[in-house]
């Protein structure tokens, strides 16, 4: 789930590493054309306006100028990479789907026909979402990822471990703000403790071998959760690139050693 941003150097800053991105990955898209179809049209109908008042404190519409073409574009390269990493059929947990997230779930949904639950606590953003995707066959829940029930060979939680709404402490230790002047040690292990049972009830849901899908910030979660249950454990060395919050994404290989 995407942080509150304001306008100015976090854009400059993430539009270097988007353009970075596309100059060292110049190949095209292997995703159908009906999908990336799906995707450019769900995107024009989109309410970037009320987008903007969500995802930012200021300056909605000029985020949004800047973001939406990269959030589209960017998120169709992942939504390659990870189609070829699932199988067909399976079932995918969303931890913070949002507008991000969309290029994802169309693809999972339409070219490999897998079943697709998807949290985001924010209500005001999956309103906007489901109605854009009313005709898609997945809905976004406005409710805690908690809830979710079942088994999953994939899961997607990509800068929530990380999100200064919910952890500051967490963040600024995680984004290294943190200094020995103004560090809240208190509130910091109050926020590990509620993120250990998040991530570990997240985790107890991923069939083994399972792939996780993250952001390199919040990969020590994972291995750490790995580690305790003695599960081995691969990490890809490449990372992609995120348009929002500009966390590079990395895939995890869970319990398996044969990896993409």
């Amino acid at each position: 789930m995407a942080p509150l941003v304001r306008v100015g150097s976090s854009i400059r800053c993430c539009s270097y590493r988007i353009t970075l991105f596309f100059k060292q990955n110049q190949k095209g898209f292997t995703l159908k054309p009906a999908t990336k179809k799906i995707i450019t049209h769900v995107f024009e109908q989109l309410d970037y306006p009320a987008l903007g008042k969500v995802y930012c404190d200021e300056g909605g519409n000029t985020f949004w100028q800047a973001r939406k073409g990269p959030c589209q574009t960017l998120g169709m390269r992942i939504a390659n990479q990870l189609t070829h990493r699932l199988r067909r059929e399976g079932r995918s947990l969303y931890v913070g789907a949002g507008i991000a997230e969309l290029p994802m779930l169309i693809a999972e949904t339409t070219e490999l026909h897998r079943s697709i639950t998807a949290h985001n606590l924010r209500k005001d953003e999956v309103a906007i979402l489901n109605k854009s995707c009313a005709d898609l066959p997945f809905t976004i829940q406005s409710s805690n990822s908690l809830r979710a029930q079942g088994r999953f060979d994939h899961i997607w939680i990509l800068s929530v471990l990380n999100d200064p709404e919910c952890y500051p402490e967490t963040s600024a230790l995680s984004y290294g703000r943190a200094t020995a002047v103004n560090f809240d040690t208190d509130t910091f292990k109050k926020e590990r403790r509620t993120l250990r049972r998040l991530v570990n009830s997240c985790l107890s849901k991923l069939t083994i071998p399972g792939l996780v899908t993250t952001s390199v910030e919040e990969i020590p979660w994972i291995t750490a959760w790995c580690l305790e249950k003695g599960i081995p454990f691969h990490i890809e060395n490449k990372t992609y690139p995120t348009a929002i919050v500009g966390d590079p994404l990395c895939f995890i290989h869970l319990g398996n050693s044969s990896y993409t």
